[in-house]
């Protein structure tokens, strides 16, 4: 008769295994349905929205008019923008200067001089190579406006007449925005005073922006630079408790600070304490934005959120930042230097980026709770990549690295479990003779264990310790873009994604498809069956009960992990290989009987037994007829 108390360790291991899986189900996939159906219902009713509402709406440019800034204050988000042009009908209603680098294209608008035609060439939509490359900021006359602002607000008070929105920048030197040639942008505001806009670009993501204003008036002004990025709509996101998306920002010592989309709409104004060195901005899964303050000088940052006050509106978001006002002297200049990101949360890069000094911006990828786990574990699979070339191998390679780790603890465990299946006999002749009194049975188990060198919980200690690794793993897989469209083998062309074949359509060969979920893949079936393998280690428990339970357990985590990223299940099924041919080795170690082939033959023989009796029913229906 099998051990209770192994059976209860063993239940314990199931019931914390389901959890995490149930969790997540509960957490992620459940949220991220309801969300899609929210956001898809909020289209419709857009859709049925009266033109009329829109067109009265707008100015001859198809925009809203903003009401006038506040002095002293920030161009804030409550400008919403309705006029929902086609991308490019939206860029050409600027004169531009071109963005062209190894990462970047796009544009830079002459009128407000806005950064909001930002494009990532090295990322596509799709696992496509010939699908279109990833857009991140469009013009504020486009359907889904992002772009990021750099400006001046005077002094309260005061009528200075400074660079906005419908300002016609000129061209003073450059033609092209490279990493080798800068431009700069002039603009003269009639009053004495000429604004001089510097940009320049790396290789990667980062511009640097320099602005000068020269005085050539007759009076002392004084001005106070800020920067902002407005994001007009809400967009598709994951909405789940493992990643973060939404408005961002290290404020300095405040550390840093984040804002859901609900958030942000729920407190439309989130003003911090002025700070020194940091950045501000919005993170999205792979992609963001960010506009980054001299690290040395004061600034004022701020999350705020409109909402719409039209049903043809939507929500609009802003963060930003404003730094102390300057004072300009007659026949003087001002600079004020600034930065701002927009593309890929690469970690590697973005530790480049924060080792030349700006505050803690390797933030802007979401490592979670286990963070002293995510980061080296992504480092380590970083190396091993950087050898093989293949993630999907990567993952094999780092299983077994998991595998090694936990070794001596794994032995112990499955010792301990060889062990107590030998003590068996004695235990059970320890519950015969105790059987009326429960408190003498346990006292004499315990010295049996102490006697014998047993732990009775062991069993599930290597489950618990893994479940951090597991959902770092987890983590690594989901957040970092270095996953993103990362190929394996055969029909996996991307680890971060569930596997995209299903046995309901035979694996794609019968021509329909299948809904979501029932995408039951070919690796989550792998790992279901290795789980299955390994289950047959151990002898039929006693209680049939017990024993559905163990039967339908890698059938209901086949189901729970398809929906997972690939490789993230192609890590589980190696897994639960090296599990099986470790505790195969030790059990013929310690002289354990190895129940593996009875339990197979116990097996085989009822799918054949229940399939012979369909194959009689089936033959009997025609006698009937």
């Amino acid at each position: 008769m099998k051990d209770p108390d192994h059976q209860k360790n063993l239940i314990l291991a199931v019931v914390l295994s389901m959890m995490v899986l149930l969790g997540w189900q509960l957490f992620y996939a459940g949220p991220q349905m309801r969300e899609e159906q929210h956001r898809q219902q909020s289209q419709r009713e857009l859709n049925q929205q009266p033109e009329q509402a829109a067109g009265a709406a707008s100015s001859k440019d198809g925009s809203v008019p903003a009401a006038p800034a506040a002095a002293g204050a920030v161009p804030g988000a409550g400008a919403p923008v309705a006029a929902n042009l086609p991308r490019a009908d939206a860029i050409a209603l600027s004169p531009r200067v071109e963005i062209d680098t190894p990462s970047l294209k796009g544009s830079v608008a002459l009128r407000g001089g806005r950064f909001d035609d930002v494009v990532l060439v090295k990322y596509h939509e799709t696992v496509d190579p010939t699908s279109p490359n990833v857009v991140l900021f469009s013009p504020s006359e486009s359907q889904h406006p992002y772009f990021a602002e750099y400006g001046w607000v005077p002094a309260a008070g005061t009528d200075t007449k400074v660079p906005d929105r419908d300002t016609l920048w000129q061209l003073a030197s450059g033609s092209t925005l490279t990493p080798s040639s800068p431009v700069s942008l002039t603009w003269d505001n009639g009053q004495g005073l000429n604004f001089t806009r510097t940009i320049s670009v790396d290789d990667r993501y980062m511009f640097k922006i320099v602005d000068e204003v020269e005085n050539k008036s007759g009076a002392e002004v004084a001005l106070a630079p800020y920067a902002r990025v407005h994001r007009y709509g809400t967009p598709k996101i994951e909405n789940n408790w493992i990643l973060h998306e939404g408005l961002i920002g290290v404020i300095g010592k405040q550390g840093e600070q984040r804002a859901s989309y609900a958030d942000a709409r729920d407190e439309p104004t989130r003003v911090f304490d002025p700070a020194i060195g940091g950045w501000i901005g919005f993170t999205d899964k792979y992609w963001a934005a960010t506009v980054i303050p001299d690290q040395t000088a004061q600034y004022r940052a701020q999350f705020s959120g409109n909402m719409p006050k039209l049903p043809s509106e939507q929500p609009s978001y802003q963060t930003d930042y404003m730094r102390d006002a300057i004072r300009v002297a007659p026949g003087t200049k001002a600079e004020v230097e600034s930065q701002l990101f927009a593309g890929a949360k690469q970690m590697q890069l973005l530790q480049h980026y924060q080792n030349t000094g700006i505050l803690q911006f390797d933030l802007l990828i979401d490592w979670g709770w286990f963070f002293f786990i995510t980061k080296p574990l992504f480092q380590l699979m970083e190396w091993i990549n950087s050898h093989v070339h293949n993630f999907g191998i990567t993952i094999l390679i780092l299983t077994v690295l998991v595998r090694l780790a936990f070794f001596p603890l794994a032995n112990k465990q499955f010792a301990s479990m060889a062990k107590m299946k030998k003590l068996q006999p004695q235990m059970e002749q320890i519950r015969d003779r105790f059987k009326d009194d429960k408190v003498r049975q346990q006292q004499a188990l315990m010295d049996l264990y102490r006697k014998e060198k047993v732990n009775p919980v062991a069993g599930c200690l290597p489950i618990l310790l893994q479940i951090p690794v597991f959902f770092a793993l987890y983590k690594v897989l989901y957040i970092t873009i270095d996953m993103r469209h990362a190929p394996f083998f055969g029909w996996i062309k991307d680890l971060s994604a569930p596997d995209p074949t299903s046995i309901f359509n035979l694996f794609g060969l019968l021509p329909y498809s299948v809904p979501e979920f029932m995408h039951i893949g070919i690796w989550p079936l792998i790992m279901g069956a290795t789980m299955w393998l390994q289950m047959q280690l151990n002898p039929q428990q006693p209680d049939p009960i017990q024993q559905k339970i163990f039967n339908w357990m890698p059938v209901l985590f086949t189901f729970l992990l398809a929906s997972f990223p690939a490789g993230l299940v192609i890590y589980w099924a190696w897994s639960n290989t090296l599990s099986l041919a470790q505790q195969y080795y030790i059990m013929k170690k310690q002289g354990v009987e190895v129940h593996l082939a009875g339990n197979l033959s116990r097996q085989f023989k009822s799918l054949a037994s229940t399939a012979e009796k369909g194959a009689g029913l089936i033959k009997k229906r025609p006698d009937k007829k």
